[in-house]
């Protein structure tokens, strides 16, 4: 059986909020794809109602295109903790972090969820923002760390 790269982390062990890299993969090309763990809050003790997660997300999926290039996809966790990011080529987590910094202020003077009619949402008439906007001023009020096992606050 194929092992699962977030099954073998110790969820008990982080210490949210953070960004982690959580894997990559290259390509015989050279093309390389990384995998980001973007950890808001602490798994086992708190999780993203759907309303909020989900406005995240689409706020997220739209917003961090404009601060990082190649990303493949931004998919909220099914424990609804956080979410992880696909992208194309080397990006630091503290690049990541900054980026999602940004994102989060944006959330935060947001007035209209992009994508929230049934044709382009899957779940239209789940979505908070004000959910959205009250998660993301707690995880701008405790910043990023880029270390998942160590709370040294580097993106506030």
């Amino acid at each position: 059986m194929a092992k699962v790269e977030s099954f073998e982390l110790d969820h008990n062990a982080v210490k949210a909020p953070y960004v982690r890299l959580a894997g990559e993969e290259r390509h015989e090309t050279g093309a390389l794809l990384q995998k980001y763990d973007i950890r808001f809050l602490q798994p086992n003790e708190d999780a993203l109602p759907t309303g909020a997660l989900h406005t995240l997300e689409h706020l997220i999926a739209i917003n961090l295109r404009d601060e990082l290039q190649g990303i493949v996809d931004v998919s909220p966790m099914g424990c609804r903790t956080g979410y992880y990011l696909v992208i194309w080529d080397e990006h630091t987590p503290q690049e990541v972090a900054v980026a999602v910094r940004n994102v989060l202020q944006k959330v935060l003077i947001t007035e209209v969820v992009p994508a929230t009619t049934a044709k382009e949402c899957g779940n239209y008439k789940d979505h908070s923002l004000f959910g959205a906007k009250e998660y993301a001023k707690l995880v701008l009020a405790q910043g990023f760390s880029i270390d998942p096992f160590q709370r040294e606050v580097v993106i506030q």
